[in-house]
């Protein structure tokens, strides 16, 4: 816990810092849906709801790793030249249909099965061959390993093991993987039931007219996307108003057919300021106050069984806010396995004076400097409603509690957006 003092928002007693409140929200959540069967073209970005364990080996069998000639090692002159009849013909999908026998060597295609007993592979360019059918014959030349070119049954993968994890977010490789075991269906987690909603008397609908004090609701439209492409089922509750009767309400109702709700805005505690108390008349908040900026006011909870997350009202801090606060939040309860960021260590390209207690996220670029290494730049405005900063940015530069300057030269970790994308 961090105390911090003339803040605006360090009102009765310390704030939460980050990795706390992280390992908080892993002991408070748990995965709240079911499991369903989806075909392959279905499954992509789903969450794998059982192990998935390979009923036999990939490759089935040995088989060639090129165009050319398979051959028992053992028939090979280590010191000069090979020259062997050309019996059969093998292409992938087909056998030879007979074992191999001592002597022989055998035309053979990418994919296809070795012939038993048959050991090593030449490649088709390092050979020469001559006549045709019976008399056909190859050349071979010394010098190959045993075992050339030959893959071996379950080289990929092996029989009775696990080669997908539960929790697992499937991506396009592990689709292919789960069609070469012959798996047309696979058991996934149901979608997250979400719904989403602003609050705000200030807000309007985008293409709606806009009157004097008015502004539009970017927030709502930036957690459907996030939620959207996490793979939720999000349902738009649109924008509610800056009253204690209607949020109370929209949430205990929201909170009979979702798995979690998500709100932006009102988590302060101004006259305005409605969620929290809302959220306490329907159930529970756990904590609402966290060592963050931007941030800071974001509350986790339960309105009756469903999760509530409620995330601060300016753009920036939303965005922020849902990747690294709400996102492993949602994860956990779509029974996925924790996928941590992998910040990358980069040299500062600027200096920033920074608040001792508090982690901070500013928004960056990266650009190689004079000397070829990563350098980042941060983005020239940081106000917590500059939209357009997260547009022009290629991810947010992470500065830790423990840090009261950044200069130029420094070591700074750099989180790129496609990291939680």
């Amino acid at each position: 816990m961090v105390q911090l003092d003339n803040d605006c928002f360090a009102f009765g007693g310390p704030m939460m810092a980050l990795e706390p409140a992280l390992a908080l929200l892993a002991g408070r959540v748990g995965p709240v849906t079911a499991t369903e069967a989806v075909p392959l073209s279905d499954a992509l970005g789903r969450v794998l709801a059982a192990d998935l364990v390979a009923p036999f080996n990939v490759p089935p069998h040995d088989n060639a790793a090129v165009d050319g000639y398979a051959v028992f090692f053992d028939d090979l002159d280590a010191d000069a030249p090979t020259t062997l009849p050309v019996t059969a013909r093998v292409a992938a999908g087909q056998w030879l249909g007979r074992p191999a026998a001592r002597g022989e060597a055998v035309r053979i295609f990418t994919g296809a099965p070795m012939p038993a007993g048959m050991d090593t592979v030449f490649m088709q360019e390092d050979c020469r061959s001559a006549g045709t059918g019976r008399d056909a014959t190859v050349t071979l030349p010394p010098g190959i390993r045993r075992g050339v070119n030959r893959r071996l049954a379950g080289e990929d993968v092996r029989e009775g093991s696990v080669v997908l994890s539960a929790g697992r977010r499937l991506r396009p490789e592990d689709i292919a993987l789960a069609a070469s075991l012959g798996h047309a269906m696979l058991d996934v987690r149901c979608r997250l039931r979400v719904a989403v909603f602003s609050t705000g008397d200030e807000l309007r609908q985008p293409g709606q007219a806009l009157e004097p004090g008015a502004v539009y609701d970017a927030n709502r439209f930036a957690l459907i996307a996030l939620l959207t492409r996490l793979g939720c089922a999000v349902t738009d509750l649109g924008i509610l108003p800056d009253r204690f009767e209607a949020i109370r309400d929209a949430l205990a109702e929201a909170a009979t057919g979702h798995d979690a709700l998500i709100t932006s805005g009102g988590m302060s505690t101004g006259e305005e300021d409605h969620v929290k108390p809302a959220v306490e008349a329907n159930g529970r908040l756990d904590f609402w106050r966290l060592a963050i900026k931007p941030g800071r006011p974001v509350a986790l909870g339960r309105v009756l069984d469903a999760v509530f997350v409620g995330l601060p009202g300016n753009p920036v801090a939303v965005v922020v806010t849902f990747l690294r606060i709400a996102r492993p939040i949602l994860l956990t309860l779509m029974g996925a396995s924790a996928e941590t960021p992998r910040p990358i260590p980069v040299r500062a390209g600027f200096a920033q004076k920074k608040k001792p207690g508090r982690r901070e996220f500013l928004r960056g670029s990266l650009v190689l400097g004079a000397d070829g290494a990563l350098e980042a730049t941060k983005y020239p405005r940081d106000g917590a409603g500059v939209l357009s900063s997260l547009v022009e940015s290629e991810g947010l530069i992470e500065l830790p509690e423990d840090l009261a300057r950044v200069e130029p030269g420094m070591i700074v970790d750099f989180l790129p957006f496609k990291e939680f994308l």
